[in-house]
């Protein structure tokens, strides 16, 4: 009878359970690629609290990869895919959105708050033709990390000019030090980290302003002279032999290991340094990149790494609303922070009721600080990713590495590149860009 009456229990149990599960609707989300570590991290502080908040929903993330942007293009096409669409970029959300596979969020914006709570300048690049489809994840830029031990040891200061970037890398060289830890390996579209910062500390924000408006073309000598310099620095060697075989975590450990003098990449990285340089924060520096003739130093590319919008064909717009909604929370602001430095610096307008931990290191917070400021006195460039449209931006990843190994001069790359974004700009296919 005892027997009996503990499976009729679990019985009951199990059905409850059940019923439950199917009382809640469930929320989809398609994340990019995570590390266990950030998996553990996201399901802590998003999912768990999400749904603990929010009992008639259910939150699932479904981790893509790399290959989150295809599969995304493909399930949107058809109808299907995620209620939360996480893009790369501004840019892939114009396509989107003048596609019709994106809600208009003006009104669930007002009812959040969300105007209120986010800086202007990122909730306007996410307006198309009047409306609202997406919301910044984060803002980042691109600078240099550098290894400060081995710069103490040999005497040697971050460079400003171009001129003084040539000393140091040939100084580098010389003891066998590759100068610009970078590669591709696992993601190609690395090749444009290297390209945003070539435009915009050499051609100058104000020109690359100007071709992305249309009124300038990507022809124009300022953009010849940047991709000139570019592949002068990839003829002499400053990107090492390896570009192609390395991905970010091996580029971070050739910096810690001082294998790499410095990195040309994203703020994204802070989230490698606990792990490369742990124990000795003090090692590692970040500073914006040397400028060319005529551009003030520093210049900050300004890109914002992928933005929160919701499926026009989503099977629970409520639910999604409410997961962006806890995004753009001061509570999550602090707890990811805390522990992932880099990818969620999500533009909140007042950060002043947020305290990160003591773990989390100096550098990072004086760095994001640097960048708001920059922001601020119109120090800011633009990163390819953010502010070209899909055709033109995929072509420059492609097209550089052709110019790098010799196949295709600066001209006509440059040439195919204006091109393709003229007609993507006669197509609206380009994201509506602030007034600097």
């Amino acid at each position: 009878m005892t027997l009996k009456l503990t499976l009729l229990a679990g019985v009951f149990a199990a059905v409850t359970t059940a019923q439950v599960a199917m009382a809640q609707e469930q929320v989809t989300w398609w994340y990019e690629a995570a590390n266990p570590e950030q998996q553990a991290a996201l399901s802590e502080f998003m999912i768990d609290k999400f749904n603990a908040a929010n009992p008639d929903h259910l939150l699932t993330i479904d981790y893509r990869g790399n290959e989150l942007d295809r599969q995304l293009r493909i399930a949107l096409l058809s109808g299907t895919g995620p209620d939360v669409v996480n893009t790369p970029g501004p840019s892939f959300v114009a396509t989107m959105a003048r596609a019709g596979q994106l809600m208009q969020l003006d009104d669930i914006a007002a009812k959040m708050g969300w105007n209120d709570r986010i800086l202007p300048f990122f909730m306007d690049l996410g307006r198309f033709d009047g409306h609202l489809y997406a919301l910044p994840k984060t803002y980042e830029t691109l600078g240099l990390f550098y290894n400060k031990a081995l710069f103490a040891e040999n005497g040697w200061t971050p460079p400003k000019t171009l001129a003084e970037l040539d000393t140091l890398a040939e100084a580098m060289m010389a003891k066998g030090i590759i100068p610009f830890g970078s590669g591709n390996s696992g993601w190609r579209p690395a090749n444009e980290w290297q390209v945003s910062i070539a435009l915009n500390s050499i051609a100058g924000p104000d020109n690359v302003q100007k071709a992305l408006i249309g009124e300038l073309p990507w022809t124009s000598e300022p953009f010849v002279k940047a991709i000139n310099e570019l592949d002068k620095w990839w003829d002499k060697g400053y990107f090492g032999p390896d570009y192609f075989s390395l991905n970010g975590e091996q580029v971070m450990a050739n910096l810690a290991d001082g294998t790499a003098g410095m990195a040309p990449t994203g703020t994204w990285n802070f989230g490698l340094v606990p792990e490369y340089f742990k124990g000795r924060f003090d090692d590692v520096g970040f500073v914006g990149f040397p400028s060319g003739e005529g551009v003030s130093y520093p210049i900050y590319a300004l890109g914002i790494g992928s933005t929160f919008s919701i499926s026009a064909k989503a099977q629970n717009p409520e639910g999604a609303a409410k997961v962006i909604d806890q995004v753009f929370s001061e509570s999550f602001y602090a707890d990811i922070n805390n522990v992932w430095q880099g990818e969620w610096n999500v533009p909140l307008r007042d950060l002043s009721n947020v305290k990160l931990s003591d773990d989390v290191i100096p550098l990072y917070t004086t760095s994001m600080a640097g960048l708001a400021t920059a922001v601020n006195e119109n120090q800011y460039g633009y990163t390819t990713w953010t502010f070209l449209p899909p055709a033109t931006n995929s072509y420059l990843v492609s097209g550089i590495e052709e110019v790098w190994l010799d196949s295709l001069s600066t001209e006509d790359f440059l040439a195919e590149l204006d091109k393709i974004f003229q007609q993507e700009l006669a197509e609206g296919k380009v994201a509506e860009i602030p007034a600097r």
